[in-house]
């Protein structure tokens, strides 16, 4: 809705630098407009005063001048045609946005599981029998449980723990749940830690 008179953020042109706000961006506008240089370089030269008592503070930071030079020639878009006090050649790699980082996305059957317990049934495959491969496969297999009943994928029994220890790592453990004891969860605290609920122990 456009209503007369009024003047809406959204639909003004983005600001270069919002901290130093419109009405900085605006003298900068008009400063690379002047005909001649001289008048661009005394308007350019108010406008760094005026940027100077927005942020007093940063007269403690090394380079403060140096970087309102800086920032007048980002705001300017690089149009401003004066004599600098300061070499501003590296105003341009401020200006550039830095790369995105790339995210890690690792291809796992089931998300609920995690990358760290599908990293676990590698280990479990390559491992030899005996007691280090037990209790490895005792840590792993409690921890399904409680990723399960975390995340309420479909049943959190141990028959389905036991199933899905012996597909991801390729027949290689079998949990005999005749013999095997899991550890006792609380799912009540456990999912009062998911929602952030839990008190923590003194």
């Amino acid at each position: 809705m456009n209503i007369e008179g009024l003047d809406y953020n959204t639909q003004r042109e983005r600001l270069v630098l919002p901290e130093y706000g419109r009405e900085i961006q605006k003298m900068v506008d008009h400063a690379t407009q002047l005909p001649t240089k001289e008048e661009r370089q005394r308007c350019a030269e108010t406008i760094i005063s005026i940027m100077e008592r927005m942020y007093p503070q940063g007269h403690e930071t090394p380079d403060y001048e140096q970087k309102l030079w800086d920032h007048l020639m980002i705001m300017s878009n690089f149009r401003l045609d004066i004599d600098f006090p300061y070499d501003v050649s590296d105003a341009l790699k401020m200006a550039r946005k830095p790369e995105p980082l790339p995210y890690p996305m690792s291809q796992i059957p089931v998300r609920h599981y995690g990358k760290l317990v599908f990293e676990l049934f590698e280990q479990l495959k390559n491992m030899p029998a005996g007691p280090d491969r037990d209790e490895l496969m005792r840590q792993t297999a409690n921890q399904m449980k409680r990723d399960l009943l975390l995340w309420s994928h479909g049943s959190n029994t141990e028959e389905k723990i036991a199933d899905d220890l012996a597909r991801y790592t390729d027949g290689v453990i079998q949990l005999d749940l005749d013999t095997f004891k899991f550890e006792r969860i609380n799912e009540k605290e456990l999912l009062a830690l998911k929602n952030g609920n839990g008190k923590r122990r003194k």
